[in-house]
C-alpha cells in the first residue's frame, strides 16, 4: 500500500512539496485538484511506479527546473521507492491505473482504434496467467520465423558448387567416409605424380646435411700443453733478444743448426769461429730451437688451419646452398608425398656459427704467441660453441625429418611411371562429392542446417501445445469477460453494448476484436469512410463509459485483485450523472476487494460522493493547492465541502436564532432571501425552474391563489410575501442593500419565521 508521497521535486507544477510530504494516504483515499494544478501529474507517477516507465514522468519535468525530476514514494513493507536519474530504485506491478494513458493505450486514440490497441486489450482480457500463456504461445511462433530465417540462411550458406547438382536435403543425408580427407589427399598426390611423371623421374630426393663439429676436448689439451723443461725466464728473454734485433728468429734459428761441434772441441760459432761455451744465449737457444717446442707450434698452427678449413671460407656458403636445395625439392615433392614443414633459420646458424669460430680462433692466436702457457677456453668461448652445437643439431633434425621423406619418393617414383591419368582423375572426383558433405567447412554447415530443421519441428510441437493451452484459457476467459464488460455498460447505462469479443492470432501477435452493438445493430471497429463504425457510432462520454468498463472487468478477472492497488484518475471525464452515481458506487464495491484505492478527480461533488462510500473503511482527502508558482499537497475537509450554500446559511440562520450574535447579524439578513429562493426552487421545481426569479414565482404564487393549479394558499402565499420583503431590504439589488439598519429583535424575528417556512412539510 502507497503510504506517502514523500518527496515530489521538478516534476509538472511540483517545484518542492512542502506541507504535503507528511499527509498519510489511507486505504481509501482521495486526491483532489483544480484544473491546472498537478492531479494528471500525480497520476503519470503512479503509472510509472507502476511499469517502470521513465517518459510519464520525465516528459513532465519542470519546464524551470535545472535538475531532472526527483520523486520518492513511501510504500508499506518496503524502503522507499525513488525515482532519481530517469529510473526507479523499485516498481509496484500491483499498481492498476486507469488514466487517459489506460484509454490511449487499451481502447482507442481519439476516435480511432488501432492495432496496438487491440493488441493492449487482449492483454488486458487475458489478465497475469493469459498474458503469461499468450507469451508463451507467441514466443514459439517467434522462434518459428527465426527458425525459418535460419534454414534459409544456413541452405544458402551451402555451396551449390559442391553439393554437385543434389538438393540441400539429399546433398546433407550423404554417408561420412572417416577416412576421406587421407583419401583425397593420397588420390591427389598420385594425380599431381602422374601427370608430372617426366619431372618426378628426373628429380632427386633430400640429401643429408651435417655441420662440422668443434672438438673442444682436443682444443682443451692443446690449450693447456706447456714445455716444463724450458725455462720461461730464458724463453722471455730470447724473446726480447728477437724483438730488440728484428727478424732475427728465422736466422738465428738456421745459425743453430751450422754451430760447429765435435767430440774434441767445443762449440764454435759458424760466423766468427768464436767459442759458444761461454755465451749465456746458447743454451737458451737450444731450448728455444728444441723438437718438442717445434712440435708444440705444429700442433697449434695446424689446428688453426683446420678450424679455418671446416669451418670458414666456402663452409658456410656450402651449407646455404645446400638448405636452398631443400627448399626448392620441398617446394616440388610437397604436391606428390606429405613433406613435413621443416624451417632453418640459415643467417641465425652461420650468426652462431660464426661467432664461435671466431671465439676459437682468437683462442688459438692467443695460444700461438705464447705457446707455453697453459690457457683455458673462456666462456665467452664456450658459449658460442654450445649456441653453435643447438644450431647444429636443429639442422641435423631438420636433415633427418627430410631424408626420411626419400623412401615415399623412390615408391611415388615407381607409381608414377606407370599410372593411368583418367582413372585417377575419376576417382578423385568420386572422393570429393563425398568430402563436399563432410569437409571441415561444409559439414558444420550442412549439420547446421539439418539441426535447425529438426529444431524447428520441435519448436512447432511446443507451439501447437501452448496454442492449444491458450484456446483453452481463452474460451473460457473471453466469454466471461464479454457477459463482465456489458454488466457494467448495463449498470452504467450506456445505450450499447460489446459483442463477438474474441482472440484473433496474426503473425504479429494476438488481438482482440469486438463489435459495438447500437439498437441491435452490430457496428464494427472500423469501416469504410461514410459508413457506421466505432468512431462515428460512440461519444465522448460512451467511449470513456466503455474504457472504464473495459478497467472494471479487467479487475474483476485477476487473480490477485486483494492485492492490487487501484489507482483512478478522473473517471468523470464526458460522463453524465447519472454514470457517475454508478461509478461512486462501483468504487465503494471495489475498495473491499483490493489493498487500496486512490481516486483523483476535478470534480469536487463527485469526491463527496465518493467519499461518503468510503465511510466505513480508513480514509484520507488530500487537496492540490497552489503553492506560490507551483502546487502542494494539503489535507483536505471533504466534510466541509459537503456541506451546500443551503445548508450553510440555514445553520448560520439557525444559530444566529440561538446566540443572537451581533457580529453575524449583517451576513444573516444577507442569507434569508437566498435561503427562500433555494427552498421554493427544491419544493415548486415545475413552477420555479433555475432560470425564473423569486419575485416572478411569488407572483404567480399570487396570481393562482383559489385557481385549480394553485401553488399556495392565500395565507402563505401573504407571508411569502412579507418574508420576500424583508429578505430584499439586505439583497444586491436593494441599492442600499449594504447600509440598510439591521433592528436585532427584528432580524430573529423574521429569521423565526423563515426557518418555520422553510420547515413546512
Amino acid at each position: 500500500m502507497v503510504e506517502r508521497i514523500s518527496l515530489l521535486r521538478n516534476v509538472g507544477k511540483f517545484d518542492s512539496v512542502n506541507s504535503g510530504r507528511q499527509l498519510p494516504f489511507s486505504k481509501a483515499t482521495l486526491i483532489f485538484a483544480e484544473n491546472g494544478r498537478g492531479k494528471t501529474t500525480l497520476a503519470a507517477i503512479l503509472r510509472s511506479l507502476s511499469d517502470g516507465d521513465p517518459v510519464h514522468i520525465n516528459e513532465r519535468k519542470r519546464l524551470t527546473a535545472a535538475h531532472d525530476p526527483h520523486v520518492v514514494v513511501n510504500v508499506a513493507g518496503t524502503a522507499p521507492h525513488v525515482f532519481q536519474n530517469g529510473t526507479w530504485s523499485a516498481t509496484i506491478p500491483d499498481l492498476a491505473v486507469f488514466d487517459d494513458a489506460f484509454v490511449a493505450q487499451n481502447v482507442c486514440s481519439g476516435v480511432d482504434i488501432e492495432p496496438g490497441h487491440r493488441q493492449n486489450l487482449h492483454e488486458l482480457i487475458l489478465g497475469a496467467q493469459g498474458v503469461a500463456l499468450n507469451a508463451a504461445a507467441q514466443a514459439h511462433v517467434s522462434k518459428i520465423e527465426e527458425h525459418n530465417r535460419d534454414i534459409r540462411t544456413k541452405e544458402a550458406a551451402i555451396p551449390a558448387t559442391a553439393r554437385a547438382g543434389l538438393t540441400v536435403d539429399a546433398f546433407c543425408a550423404l554417408k561420412k567416409n572417416p577416412n576421406i580427407v587421407g583419401a583425397i589427399s593420397e588420390a591427389e598426390r598420385s594425380l599431381n605424380a602422374a601427370q608430372a611423371a617426366d619431372a618426378v623421374r628426373r628429380e632427386d630426393g633430400f640429401n643429408k646435411i651435417e655441420l662440422p663439429r668443434f672438438d673442444t676436448i682436443a682444443l682443451n689439451s692443446l690449450f693447456k700443453l706447456s714445455l716444463p723443461e724450458i725455462d720461461t725466464t730464458a724463453f722471455a728473454q730470447v724473446q726480447k733478444h728477437f724483438s730488440e734485433i728484428g727478424d732475427g728468429e728465422r736466422w738465428v734459428e738456421d745459425g743453430m743448426h751450422r754451430i760447429i761441434r765435435s767430440d774434441t772441441a767445443d762449440e764454435a760459432c759458424p760466423f766468427c769461429a768464436q767459442n759458444l761455451s761461454g755465451s749465456p744465449l746458447i743454451g737458451h737457444y737450444r731450448s728455444y730451437f728444441s723438437e718438442a717446442y717445434a712440435q708444440l707450434k705444429r700442433e697449434i698452427d695446424l689446428t688453426l688451419q683446420e678450424v679455418r678449413k671446416f669451418h670458414a671460407g666456402d663452409a658456410p656458403a656450402a651449407f646455404e646452398r645446400s638448405v636452398h636445395l631443400w627448399e626448392q625439392r620441398r617446394n616440388f615433392w610437397k604436391d606428390f608425398v606429405i613433406v613435413p614443414k621443416v624451417t632453418v633459420d640459415t643467417a641465425a646458424v652461420a650468426l652462431s656459427w660464426k661467432i664461435a669460430r671466431d671465439a676459437i680462433v682468437a683462442d688459438l692466436q692467443k695460444k700461438q704467441a705464447a705457446p707455453l702457457e697453459p690457457l683455458e677456453m673462456t666462456s665467452a668461448t664456450l658459449g658460442a660453441i654450445a649456441d653453435f652445437d643447438r644450431a647444429r643439431d636443429m639442422v641435423a633434425s631438420a636433415s633427418s625429418t627430410l631424408t626420411s621423406v626419400n623412401d615415399q619418393i623412390a615408391s611415388v617414383k615407381e607409381r608414377a611411371a606407370t599410372a593411368n591419368i583418367a582413372t585417377l582423375t575419376g576417382e578423385l572426383e568420386k572422393l570429393k562429392a563425398t568430402e563436399a558433405r563432410h569437409s571441415a567447412k561444409i559439414a558444420p554447415l550442412c549439420d547446421a542446417y539439418q539441426d535447425e530443421k529438426k529444431a524447428k519441428k520441435i519448436t512447432e510441437g511446443l507451439r501447437d501445445q501452448a496454442r492449444d493451452a491458450l484456446e483453452q484459457y481463452r474460451a473460457s476467459v473471453f466469454p466471461a469477460y464479454e457477459n463482465a464488460i456489458n454488466s457494467y455498460l448495463r449498470a452504467f447505462g450506456a445505450g450499447f453494448r460489446l459483442d463477438s469479443v474474441t482472440s484473433v492470432n496474426s503473425r504479429g501477435g494476438s488481438s482482440c476484436t469486438y463489435n459495438v452493438v447500437i439498437d441491435n445493430t452490430s457496428v464494427p471497429l472500423t469501416g469504410a469512410p461514410g459508413t457506421p463504425a466505432f468512431k462515428n457510432t460512440l461519444s465522448a462520454g460512451d467511449r470513456n463509459t466503455l474504457a472504464l468498463a473495459f478497467f472494471f472487468a479487467s479487475l474483476d478477472g485477476d487473480p490477485r485483485l486483494s492485492n492490487k492497488i487501484v489507482v483512478i484518475d478522473d473517471p468523470m471525464t464526458s460522463l453524465d450523472e447519472s454514470r457517475s452515481t454508478t461509478t461512486v458506487q462501483e468504487l465503494g464495491r471495489l475498495v473491499d476487494r483490493v489493498s487500496q484505492v486512490i481516486v483523483l478527480s476535478h470534480s469536487r461533488p463527485f469526491l463527496c460522493a465518493v467519499w461518503k462510500k468510503f465511510e466505513k473503511f480508513t480514509r484520507t482527502a488530500i487537496k492540490v493547492v497552489r503553492d506560490r508558482d507551483g502546487s502542494d499537497l494539503i489535507g483536505w475537509n471533504v466534510q466541509q465541502d459537503s456541506i451546500t450554500d443551503h445548508d450553510k446559511r440555514h445553520a448560520k440562520v439557525v444559530a444566529y436564532i440561538a446566540s443572537n450574535n451581533v457580529a453575524d447579524q449583517r451576513e444573516v439578513a444577507q442569507s434569508l432571501r437566498p435561503m427562500l429562493e433555494s427552498f421554493m426552487r427544491v419544493a415548486y421545481p415545475e413552477d420555479f425552474p433555475p432560470d425564473s426569479l423569486l419575485g416572478q414565482f411569488q407572483t404567480i404564487c399570487s396570481q393562482r391563489v383559489g385557481q385549480p393549479n394553485q401553488i399556495l394558499n392565500a395565507v402563505d402565499t401573504a407571508v411569502l410575501r412579507d418574508l420576500v420583503d424583508y429578505g430584499n431590504r439586505f439583497h444586491h439589488d436593494n441599492p442600499t442593500w449594504q447600509t440598510e439598519i439591521i433592528n436585532d429583535q427584528e432580524l430573529q424575528h423574521f429569521c423565526e419565521r423563515i426557518v418555520a417556512f422553510t420547515r413546512r412539510a
